[in-house]
């Protein structure tokens, strides 16, 4: 996993007109291929009646990439819209700009600026956020313990998941992975190795600093 995982921050729609052509352009967030196409299906159904429904979608750093010009000129509209998600730099992105043909022709030129402009758009009306890699993890410690680990994850801002009351207290939390041997290191330090902690998984967060 990267250190740092960046994505829309919402789903969202802006629309743009040129020479009377109104371009109607939604961004989303789309892990997997699945995802992507099912936003495409969804977007082409709601605005069938539309000249075009141009898409592209961007996922996994690049690995994916697909787009789509639905009938307009070839070069015009799906590339330059995939154009625009790669230099974004957001990854797990997915742009679906619907056309109204307005009566005037915008030549290739003209379409190219106003599909890119579109998924800008909505690219900036999704807004951009970043996520953090954490790792997951797991404390186990007796009750007359836990309030004192307690107070050692707040002050090092963890992000507790759930605890759980049995034989123990069991603790699950994330801490960013960049601080993760060093917590673990704490924790076995200050309770003298009583208190085991498991490695449970990574995934990505907001940092809560």
């Amino acid at each position: 996993m990267a250190d740092r995982y960046v994505t829309l921050a919402k789903a969202a729609e802006a629309e743009i007109v040129e020479k009377k052509s109104v371009f109607i352009a939604y961004a989303a967030r789309a892990t997997t291929e699945e995802e992507a196409q099912a936003i495409i299906r969804e977007r082409s159904k709601q605005f069938s009646d539309a000249t075009h429904n141009v898409y592209a979608y961007y996922l996994r750093g690049g690995a994916i990439a697909r787009y789509s010009d639905d009938g307009e000129p070839q070069g015009t509209s799906g590339i330059p819209t995939l154009n625009v998600l790669k230099m974004s730099g957001a990854d797990d992105l997915c742009v679906v700009v619907t056309r109204y043909f307005g009566g005037t022709l915008l030549g290739a030129g003209g379409l190219v600026r106003a599909y890119s402009a579109a998924a800008r758009a909505a690219i900036e009306a999704a807004g951009i956020v970043a996520f953090d890699r954490f790792v997951i993890l797991r404390a186990s410690c007796s009750y007359s313990e836990y309030q004192k680990l307690q107070y050692e994850l707040d002050k090092i801002r963890a992000i507790v998941d759930s605890v759980e009351y049995g034989a123990t207290v069991d603790v699950t939390f994330a801490v960013k992975h960049d601080k993760s041997e060093a917590v673990q290191g704490r924790i076995v330090e200050m309770f003298a190795s009583r208190v085991p902690v498991e490695v449970l998984g990574e995934r990505y967060d907001a940092d809560p600093t």
